[in-house]
Parts: C-alpha cells; sequence; structure tokens
C-alpha cells in the first residue's frame, strides 16, 4: 500500500509539472532562437552604423545578458518558481552596484557618447580639459592622448563628453596666428611687404586661403601686426616656428627694429 502510494504521488506530480517542464523547455528554445535572431540583426546594424569594435563587443555582451536574464526568469515562472524574489534582488543588486560605481557608469556614458557621435577619432590632435595631444586610444572608461612633449594624458570620458572639446584635425588646415611688433619709426608698407615674403616663400603655408599680413594694434611702444598663414594640420609647429625665426632675420635685415623694453638710469648730482 505505502509503494502504491508513492506511485500515485509520483504520477500526479508527472501530471502536474510535465506540461509546465515542456512548457519551459520548448519557452527556452524559441526564446533562444528569437535572441540570437535579434543579436544578429543588432550586431548588422551596429556594423552598418560604423560603431567602434570596442563598443560593439561590449554592447553586444550587456544586451545578449539582458535578454538571457529575462528568458531565464520566463523560464522559472513558468514551472511555477515564484520569479518577484529573483527580480527584486536583481533591482536591488542592480542600484548598489550603480551607486558604488557613479563615476565609473558616468564614464561608462561618457565613453559610449564618444564612440557614437565620434566628436575625434584615433589620430586627430584634440584640446580638452586643459590638454593638447594626439589621440591615442578610445577606451569605454578613459581616452588617452600623447601630449605635445611626447607624455601620455588620460581624460576620464565622462568630463570629456562633458567638456568642450577643440578637434584641430578635422577640417585639415589650421592658421597659424602670430604677432609681430616694430618701432613706431618703421613704415608700416615696407614692413608688411617684409612679412608677406617670408610667408610666400615658406613651401608648408597654403596659397588658399590667402596668408595676410595686418595692422592689429597701436601699442605703448610698438605697431603690431597679425600674421595669419594657413597650412596643414600637421605642418602647424613648422611653420609657426620657421616663421617666427625667418620674420626676425627678415625684419633685422631689413633694418626694420622691434622694439624690447629699455631702462633708463637716472643719476641725481648732489
Amino acid at each position: 500500500m505505502e509503494t502504491q502510494k508513492w506511485i500515485d504521488k509520483g504520477y500526479d506530480l508527472i501530471v502536474e509539472f510535465a506540461p509546465k517542464v515542456l512548457a519551459a523547455i520548448l519557452i527556452w528554445i524559441i526564446g533562444s532562437w528569437i535572441i540570437k535572431m535579434v543579436m544578429k540583426g543588432i550586431k548588422k546594424g551596429m556594423t552598418k552604423a560604423n560603431y567602434d569594435d570596442s563598443l560593439k563587443k561590449f554592447l553586444l555582451n550587456l544586451i545578449s545578458w539582458i535578454f538571457k536574464i529575462v528568458l531565464i526568469l520566463v523560464v522559472l515562472g513558468t514551472v511555477g518558481v515564484e520569479t518577484t524574489s529573483f527580480a527584486a534582488v536583481l533591482a536591488a543588486a542592480g542600484l548598489a552596484v550603480g551607486m558604488a560605481l557613479q563615476g565609473s557608469l558616468g564614464n561608462f556614458a561618457g565613453g559610449v557618447l564618444i564612440m557614437i557621435f565620434k566628436p575625434f577619432k584615433i589620430g586627430d590632435l584634440i584640446e580638452a580639459q586643459g590638454e593638447i595631444g594626439v589621440v591615442k586610444e578610445i577606451e569605454i572608461f578613459t581616452t588617452k592622448l600623447t601630449g605635445l612633449s611626447n607624455k601620455e594624458i588620460i581624460i576620464p570620458n565622462g568630463s570629456l563628453s562633458n567638456g568642450n572639446i577643440v578637434n584641430y584635425t578635422t577640417e585639415g588646415t589650421r592658421r597659424v596666428d602670430l604677432v609681430f611688433g616694430v618701432s613706431y619709426d618703421a613704415d608700416i608698407k615696407q614692413t608688411k611687404d617684409v612679412l608677406m615674403s617670408v610667408l610666400n616663400s615658406h613651401p608648408s603655408i597654403l596659397k588658399d586661403p590667402a596668408p595676410a599680413v595686418t595692422v592689429l594694434e597701436l601699442a605703448d611702444s610698438s605697431v603690431n601686426f597679425a600674421v595669419r598663414p594657413w597650412c596643414k594640420t600637421e605642418h602647424y609647429w613648422d611653420v609657426y616656428f620657421d616663421v617666427t625665426e625667418n620674420a626676425k632675420e627678415a625684419l633685422d635685415a631689413a633694418g626694420i627694429e622691434i622694439p624690447y623694453p629699455h631702462t633708463v638710469e637716472i643719476q641725481k648730482k648732489g
């Protein structure tokens, strides 16, 4: 009798749970196939949108795990497991992790925005957060620059994405802004001709846009000229230093004085 009782209970359990288990298995198979198809579509869309490889890999893994967790909760609910407590635990854990990693999540969000909207790319010369450098690497949480003195600069993506970014590479050309002061005794036309000849003789200075030399201001002890040549971005510093040196030599050769502070000593006879 006791054996028959256990057999009957086992039969009742099979009758009760077999449909649920079969349904759960069917949901798992169909759900896994749907997730696979959806992930394939998302991956195709990201590739078409030219997402950064590191961002694409991270987002695909994140989305895949979210789908799988949802599918697991659905399967457990199908076989009769109470999933409300699981969802509450996951929500609480997510909140705790989010608060603990608040700064890191801000950097992560900034990295995602940078990789999606692409205000700059690897190899661009940018200025941001008070630093100037060539973009070396764009990661999820930080962006690395190579500074002008070959130092590595690491900027958190949160502050980088929320601040001003100056990209010197995007347009392909840059204007070099220089100022030269000459004596009030110098002839303005002659000075402009001398400075313009320096610009026209430099091989890296572009003809279009044309370089310009104009009177900038009448300062206390000098007439200041704004010298504005254009060049390709990669030639910026060569043009900057060459024009500074060549202009000094050309002004000296033309007998045009560049004023400098003088000290006057007055002695009182007593």
